[in-house]
């Protein structure tokens, strides 16, 4: 199965500035939480499916693993290094603020067209969406279980809408 990673801001979803507002038009000062990471995901991107994936892969892992702050360039710049990234194009691709169209496109159809609300969600064919929250994470050993269960749940038992534990 391929994972096609899309763009979802809860920055945007949580923000007090009301329906107009989008973080994707903020100035390159605006103190973000995660355009950056945003943009620098797109700047991998631009040099090959492949690259983007090691760079998304080593920026989750740097987040939730390492606890560094994404929002940080510095952290940005240490990521793309290290999944050996052409750091010149890299670099140059980081001023382009056109690759924010793809979180613009990315967000709008979420929340519009797919009621998504959160993170993470999983669609799967046929629009079939699941928000799913995991605590603890599954072993790796058991991730592709989970996720199967995840996908049959989603695909096969369509009629059930919302499981909660409290």
């Amino acid at each position: 199965m391929t994972v096609n990673w899309k763009y979802f801001s809860l920055e945007q979803v949580n923000s007090k500035e009301g329906p107009h507002w989008k973080l994707w038009e903020q100035s390159d000062d605006y103190p973000s939480r995660g355009r950056n990471a945003f943009h620098a995901a797109e700047a991998a991107r631009c040099q090959g499916e492949e690259v983007f994936n090691a760079f998304h892969y080593a920026l989750l892992k740097a987040r939730h693993e390492d606890k560094k702050d994404i929002a940080d360039p510095a952290i940005l710049i240490e990521v793309a290094e290290g999944v050996g990234l052409k750091m010149d194009r890299f670099c140059k691709d980081l001023t382009d603020l056109r690759l924010l169209e793809k979180l613009a496109a990315d967000h709008t159809f979420a929340v519009e067209t797919l009621g998504i609300f959160g993170t993470p969600t999983l669609v799967f064919p046929g629009q079939q969406v699941v928000f799913l929250k995991v605590s603890p994470p599954p072993s790796p050993e058991e991730s592709v279980t989970v996720f199967e269960d995840v996908r049959c749940l989603a695909m096969d038992r369509q009629q059930i809408k919302e499981i909660k534990r409290p």
